[in-house]
């Protein structure tokens, strides 16, 4: 797995220390592992993401709900009591693109 240099150098240290949130960091590193074994969005539990994460399924739920509001996951439910399915997001690609159309 490659992992980008930005989540290890920035985003670690920005939702850990900044943020006081290390759970959130860890479910977008499992979740983006996930996905990029899959090559496509992860469809998961809160309960499954909490177990594979080895947190609290409310841990689970409140890192989610952080990482979507820091838009770094974006979450699709097809109804109201489906499981959800997650997309790991990384706004910093998009920046330095363009950064380089300019």
């Amino acid at each position: 797995m490659k992992l980008d240099d930005y989540v290890v150098d920035v985003l670690m240290r920005d939702l850990v220390g900044h943020d006081r949130r290390p759970v959130g960091f860890l479910v977008y590193l499992w979740l983006a592992a996930e996905e990029q074994r899959s090559g496509k969005a992860v469809q998961i539990s809160y309960q499954e993401l909490a177990e594979s994460v080895g947190v609290s399924k409310s841990s689970a739920q409140s890192a989610v709900g952080w990482l979507v509001r820091r838009k770094l996951l974006d979450v699709t439910k097809q109804t109201v009591t489906a499981t959800p399915r997650y997309k790991v997001l990384a706004p910093w690609k998009r920046e330095e693109g363009s950064r380089k159309a300019r």
